[in-house]
C-alpha cells in the first residue's frame, strides 16, 4: 500500500470512529444525562485524537517529501547524462562538419569504388 494510501485510510478511519460514537451516542437508549456524559468524555478524547491524526498526516508528508527528493534526485542525474551525450554527439557533428572538403569527396569516392567491385 502506498504512502498516500495508508494515510488516507487511517484518516478516514479515524473520522469513521468519530462519527459512528457520536450517532451511537445520539441513537442508543439512554437517558439525557448519560448520553451528555458520554458526549463529553468524547468531546474531552476529541483533542488527543487530532493531535493523533495530525503526527499521522506529519509523517505521511514526510514521507511524500523524502520520496520526492528521491525522485529528483534521479531525474536530476538522467537529465546531466542526457545533456553529456548531447554535447558529445554534438561534438562529434561538429568535427565531421569542419572536415576540409578534399577530405569529405575523398572519402566518398573511395566508398563508391569499393561498392562498384
Amino acid at each position: 500500500m502506498s504512502n498516500k494510501n495508508a494515510g488516507s485510510f487511517i484518516g478516514g478511519l479515524l473520522l469513521g470512529s468519530v462519527i459512528g460514537t457520536i450517532t451511537g451516542l445520539l441513537i442508543a437508549p439512554r437517558t439525557g444525562r448519560d448520553t451528555r456524559q458520554l458526549l463529553k468524555k468524547s468531546a474531552d478524547a476529541l483533542p488527543e485524537l487530532a493531535e493523533d491524526l495530525s503526527t499521522t498526516l506529519q509523517l505521511q508528508a514526510d514521507r511524500l517529501s523524502e520520496s520526492a527528493l528521491h525522485n529528483w534526485d534521479g531525474t536530476l542525474t538522467r537529465l546531466r547524462e542526457a545533456i553529456a551525450a548531447g554535447i558529445e554527439a554534438s561534438g562529434k557533428a561538429s568535427v565531421e562538419f569542419q572536415q576540409p572538403e578534399s577530405e569529405v569527396t575523398t572519402k566518398s569516392t573511395s566508398s563508391v569504388s569499393e561498392h562498384n567491385l
